[in-house]
Order: C-alpha cells, then sequence, then structure tokens
C-alpha cells in the first residue's frame, strides 16, 4: 500500500507538470541521489530488497535526465562549498552508491564513465573483508526456499506457512518490519538461524556480490571515483552502545586507510532512515573527523544544512521511470511551505 501511494503522488505530479511548474522553487541548490545495486535482473519479491536495485539501462536513463534538466554532476566533496556559494546557479548533483557490489564495477562504472560522471562508493569494510552477511538477502532467500519457518523472538514466536508465492511474500514483509524494530544482535540472530535452515552459506553470498580489498585498490584508481566509508560491519548505528557505533565509524575509515591508502572525509550511515541514525551519531562523525555525511531520509539540499546528516535521494528499483525521478529530484514531494 505505501508504495502504491508514493507511485500514485508521483503520477499524479507528472500528469499535471507540477514538477516543471514548481521546481525552481523547490529543488534547492541540489541533490544526491542514492545507487546500491546496478544489473540486469532483479528477482526480488521482497518490495525493500527490490528497491535496492537499478537496471543499467535506468542508469543511463538517470544520467540523461540529469543532463538534459541541466544539472551539473558534481563530486561529493564539492558539495559543501556549492552549498555555501549564493544561490542562483545551476542546480547540481552528487551520485553515491552504498555498500561496495561488484556490479558497479562491472555494470555502472563503464555507464559512469562514458557520461564522465563523478561518484563516490560507500565501502563496507567487512563485505570486503566477507565477514559481515547481507543479512536482508539472506532472509528473502531463506523464507524463499523454506515452506515454512516457526522463530522465538524477544516479543514471542513468529510462524508462518510459506509454500505458496503468496504465502512467502506476506511473511517476508511481516517479518522484515518485525526483526528490524529488535536490536543488531537479535535481528542478525534470527536472520542466521532462518539461513542455516534453508541451507545458505551467507559469506559465500558476500564473496559472489561484493568488492574485496583488492578489486576495491583497482577500482578505486579511476579517476571519477572517490571512496567513502560505510562502517565496519553495516549496522544501524543508533541501536548500539555509543562506543560500540564510534569504533564502527572510526574502524571503517581506518580499514579504507590501510587498505587503500586513501584518507575519506565523507560517511554514510547504514540503513540511513531516523531509527538508524541520528543526533549522537551525527555529532560522533562530526567529532571523528569526516566533513560530510549522509542519510537516507528524502529530501533536497539547502544552504545551512547540518553537514554530517545531509538527505538523499534513493534511485529506486521499484520507481524505474524518469517521470518518478523528475518528480523527486523537483523536490515538490517534500516541500514545506
Amino acid at each position: 500500500m505505501r508504495y502504491r501511494m508514493i507511485r500514485l503522488a508521483l503520477e499524479a505530479i507528472s500528469v499535471l507538470g507540477l514538477d516543471s511548474a514548481f521546481a525552481p522553487r523547490t529543488r534547492g541548490a541540489g541533490v544526491i541521489l542514492t545507487f546500491h545495486r546496478v544489473h540486469p535482473d532483479n528477482g526480488s519479491i521482497l518490495p525493500e530488497n527490490a528497491g535496492l536495485s537499478i537496471t543499467p539501462a535506468f542508469l543511463e536513463d538517470v544520467l540523461r535526465l540529469l543532463r538534459a534538466l541541466e544539472y551539473e554532476i558534481i563530486p561529493l566533496g564539492a558539495v559543501p562549498q556549492r552549498l555555501a556559494e549564493p544561490s542562483g546557479g545551476r542546480p547540481f548533483a552528487a551520485l553515491t552508491f552504498d555498500d561496495g557490489y561488484r556490479d558497479n564495477r562491472d555494470f555502472a562504472l563503464p555507464i559512469l564513465q562514458r557520461h564522465n560522471a563523478p561518484f563516490t562508493l560507500f565501502v563496507c569494510a567487512g563485505f570486503a573483508e566477507r565477514t559481515t552477511p547481507l543479512w536482508w538477502l539472506d532472509l528473502e532467500d531463506a523464507v524463499r526456499q523454506l515452506d515454512g519457518f516457526r522463530l522465538a523472538l524477544p516479543d514471542g514466536v513468529i510462524e508462518a506457512r510459506t509454500q505458496t508465492l503468496a504465502e512467502k511474500m506476506t511473511a517476508l514483509r511481516q517479518l522484515y518490519w518485525r526483526l528490524r524494530a529488535f536490536d543488531e544482535e537479535t535481528l542478525r540472530a534470527a536472520v542466521t538461524t532462518l539461513a542455516h535452515q534453508a541451507g545458505l552459506d551467507p559469506l559465500a553470498r558476500v564473496a559472489a556480490l561484493c568488492m574485496d580489498w583488492q578489486e576495491l585498490r583497482a577500482f578505486a584508481t579511476d579517476p571519477l571515483a572517490t571512496i567513502g566509508a560505510h562502517t565496519l560491519t553495516h549496522p544501524r548505528l543508533a541501536k548500539l552502545d555509543a562506543g560500540v557505533a564510534r569504533a564502527e565509524i572510526a574502524g571503517s575509515r581506518d580499514r579504507i586507510r590501510e587498505e587503500l591508502g586513501l584518507e575519506t572525509k565523507a560517511f554514510a550511515y547504514p540503513v540511513g532512515d531516523p531509527t538508524s541514525a541520528g543526533p549522537r551519531e551525527f555529532e560522533m562523525v562530526r567529532d571523528l573527523g569526516f566533513e560530510m555525511a549522509v542519510t537516507t531520509v528524502p529530501g533536497v539540499l539547502k544552504p545551512g544544512q547540518m553537514m554530517t546528516a545531509l538527505p538523499r535521494i534513493s534511485v529506486n528499483g521499484l520507481f524505474q521511470k524518469e517521470h518518478y525521478l523528475r518528480a523527486l529530484i523537483s523536490g515538490l514531494p517534500f516541500w514545506r511551505p
């Protein structure tokens, strides 16, 4: 229902031409766009996972649209200066890719090179080192392979029959959001249990999907690429004790320095919504010396925003149409009078 309502709202903005009419007032100075996976096939039945993947063809469409709308595509590191400049210039867009998926190299990079589009890749050390699972993908695959499950959780037992596609889809949505309400340890233990029952190898999946440090070293030499930090183990930082959260943030920066020989000044909060990163984390990142950090809170960029709590607009796999993105980057869906 949520995604249907969003789609209807974006369709209305497009059909009525409101994005074009209001963009000069609502688009702000520019946008930071969020990408995750870029590959031709996405068979996900969990909307939250399907939204994290777009096709290479749509990435081409995104870049063509930005050029057509006269957005200047700039490195993420140039955002603070652009926000400090007097308003009235060309709008700008910064491109960011989270997690370090291999398809970013194989499918996205050639397109970015063709368009001469700078971008930032936020690297999670645990994915590069094959020590941290992609739990959201493990959860979906486990439910898809099991005919039913029973899990004991802190708030009670959850069980479901998952023999048909409809049953699997319903169970996945319920289980995903129920687990998201728990702390990191409980969430990951539950997914590990299901993955074991389904015979999955979570760390083999990480090795199959994510670049390791050797691959990242080669990737980082591209002149269009900037590397940012994305924690050690991809936790929701707000769910952690302060000392652990700080170690996750600082540790990811340190591992990038050790493995890639780079000093990174940009950070991306895993998950990045208000339940995953808030004022404590924003201050922590600033105190650790990062110049900027990005959330997944949707919105456009305006002068005066906190540089360690920047909004981004997700290029969502559920909305792979140019007019949806045009409506989003107009800023109208997020505008408040």
